[in-house]
């Protein structure tokens, strides 16, 4: 089943008004979203773009993770003893799995809503 990421792009200031532009990211895409030759779907891509606001649409057949998805803090300090203090904190995505796999299949329902 395919995977949706969003790449963060840099943000765009305009007078008072900021934005924050985004690539979708499809991986693991199968023959529902590539035709033959590898390539994503005509019309497809422009669809997305215009329904989601995305700046982009990256198809891949292949797994791609992209490590600017993950989110690791770590934190180093000097105590009042001289001893370095590192804390490192991980985000507890439990759930969030399951959220984002009904958020994909009601993505992909709506495509193929929009292609019939």
């Amino acid at each position: 089943m395919a995977r949706i990421q969003i790449l963060e792009l840099p943000m765009v200031h305009r007078g008072d008004d900021t934005e924050t532009p985004f690539a979708l990211i499809i991986d693991q895409a199968g023959p529902s979203l590539v035709d033959e030759t590898g390539m994503l779907r005509q019309g497809l891509q422009q669809n997305l773009c215009e329904q989601l606001g995305a700046r982009a649409v990256l198809v891949f057949e292949e797994t791609v993770d992209i490590p600017a998805n993950e989110l690791t803090l770590t934190h180093v300090q000097e105590a009042a003893d001289g001893n370095i203090v590192r804390l490192r904190v991980e985000p507890d995505l439990d759930g969030f799995t399951d959220k984002v796999m009904t958020e994909v299949a009601k993505a992909q329902a709506d495509a193929r809503a929009a292609f019939k």
